[in-house]
């Protein structure tokens, strides 16, 4: 639809439409009115900074930010030295929440030298009553705070900012509490030409008990599934080759869709849009993966050989105690079940070390698991108290200083069974997608050296001056090939010749 859209011929002296996405449209023409009368004066366009902290979601309603800001006429920058600048906010860990304070402290400086700068922020934070009520009180220079269920109200926000209340410092504060409604049907601006995220449903009802997503996100709703294969048609028809699939728990879709549908059956469907090559998805729930899915894995052609399948924790105890609702024997079952429809599969997958009670014998369990299922990668994280969250409220936490040492073991542990993995393949031919050109340097061989003068040492020298572009294989194994620009967005046959831990050196066949 919004490439359909007209700004012009919108009538932006009438009252606004009711009805979402046209509202929003109404209001993005009256924005591109102020633009206009902004460049008059200035004699330049404004410009934009949009900073996203978080998680693949974040990433793609930060793609829909920067789309309506340029509808509307600004020019993106990298700088916050910005006419606007908006921090897209992240609050699954404490650290998080620290580190933006930081950065809109930071933000002050520019706004003495530009009074009218717009400071927005947005995200899962911001659904957070907490952070809000400090932001209010300790941060005047923050301009618009709006959550996650009204990110596509942007324009109208913006619009009562820069028209109805010029020069003001009052802050304009919309925080729901509950999605009214989902509205997908607005621009966005790809980080890449040739490769999209989608949106298929939003929130969680899993309410793990360390995590504060189900609060900020709220509870599970599916999009329409037509919408959803009409949404990555456009995409091909747009020059996208591979999509991923957003969610929550993607496991989770369609459950409450007037006409049930599994997320299995979505990825039949998805299959079958011509044009579109690959397909990866995240992220899945462990209790929820079902064996529909896996042989819809197996069978398919287009379906990404990945799954990111979050363990948390290996100890059947700790499992309880976060709500996960399996044990340490039905994620292997599954795991194994996984490999033996899907070989070639990388599961990739995230741990927590230092739950509230856990002992070093649950670490041991979590490390049996990490050896067993041989991950090709997972992120490990000490774990983050979240206010509000029932396991915030325990007694038993862990101190820092309990943790680290456990922490630097799973560590090791995991990078050491993630290069065994990734090694497997060295000297096959697989495909891989390329996404960018490789900054210089970047791809030489990390944490080894030559001696000076050394064949080793030319070698490696002379490497840095191939011009180098990286691509992702299906397994989401990174590879550097000789190339130029011109293969981005292609997807070509690549020799794996070097396995360097976590990424290839190799070239095109």
């Amino acid at each position: 639809m919004y490439n359909e859209v007209d700004l012009n011929k919108i009538d932006i002296n009438s009252e606004p439409p009711a009805e979402e996405p046209f509202r929003q449209y109404y209001f993005m023409a009256k924005c591109r009115e102020w633009v206009r009368n902004f460049e008059r004066k200035n004699g330049r366009c404004p410009t934009a900074s949009v900073q996203t902290f978080g998680c693949q979601m974040n990433a793609r309603d930060s793609e829909k930010i920067i789309g309506i800001l340029k509808c509307i006429g600004y020019e993106e920058t990298g700088s916050e030295e910005a006419d606007i600048v908006v921090f897209n906010t992240c609050t699954v860990r404490e650290n998080a929440n620290l580190k933006l304070y930081g950065r809109i402290g930071q933000l002050k400086k520019y706004k003495k030298k530009n009074p009218d700068m717009v400071t927005v922020l947005c995200g899962c934070m911001m659904q957070e009553d907490e952070a809000v009520e400090k932001i209010r009180k300790s941060y005047n220079n923050v301009d618009i705070i709006f959550g996650t269920h009204n990110i596509f109200k942007l324009a109208e926000l913006l619009a009562i900012k820069l028209l109805d209340m010029p020069g003001t410092k009052k802050m304009i504060v919309d925080i729901w509490e509950k999605p009214a409604g989902i509205v997908e049907e607005l621009p966005a601006e790809r980080k890449y030409p040739f490769k999209s995220g989608v949106n298929i449903m939003f929130g969680c009802n899993n309410f793990c008990s360390y995590c504060i997503v189900p609060y900020v996100r709220g509870r599970e709703r599916s999009r329409k599934p037509e919408d959803i294969l009409e949404e990555i048609r456009r995409l091909v028809a747009d020059g996208v080759v591979e999509v991923m699939l957003l969610g929550q728990n993607v496991n989770s879709y369609g459950k409450n869709l007037d006409e049930p549908m599994t997320f299995a059956q979505l990825l039949r469907e998805v299959e079958k849009i011509e044009g579109l090559k690959r397909i990866r998805f995240m992220t899945s729930h462990p209790k929820d993966l079902s064996d529909e899915l896996i042989e819809v894995m197996a069978q398919s052609k287009k379906i990404c050989r990945h799954l990111h399948l979050p363990l948390q924790s290996g100890s059947t105890r700790i499992l309880e105690r976060m709500n996960r609702r399996y044990t340490k024997e039905q994620y292997l079952e599954l795991a194994q079940r996984i490999r033996d429809r899907v070989p070639d599969i990388a599961i990739t997958t995230d741990i927590i070390v230092g739950f509230p009670g856990e002992t070093p014998e649950d670490l041991e369990e979590t490390i049996d698991v990490v050896r067993r299922v041989k991950f090709d990668n997972a992120f490990t994280f000490i774990y983050s108290k979240r206010t509000g969250t029932p396991a915030a409220a325990m007694e038993d936490q862990v101190t820092r200083e309990q943790v680290k040492q456990g922490f630097d073991r799973l560590l090791k542990v995991v990078q050491d069974t993630a290069r065994s993995q990734v090694s497997r393949y060295q000297g096959c031919v697989m495909e891989a997608l390329i996404e960018e050109v490789t900054e210089k340097g970047h791809a030489v061989e990390e944490g080894h050296s030559a001696k000076k003068g050394s064949a080793r040492e030319e070698e490696l020298s002379g490497r840095e001056n191939v011009p180098m572009v990286t691509g992702r294989l299906s397994n989401n194994t990174i590879v550097h090939v000789p190339g130029d620009a011109s293969m981005i967005g292609k997807i070509v046959q690549v020799s794996l010749d070097e396995c360097h831990g976590f990424y290839y050196i190799g070239h095109c066949v």
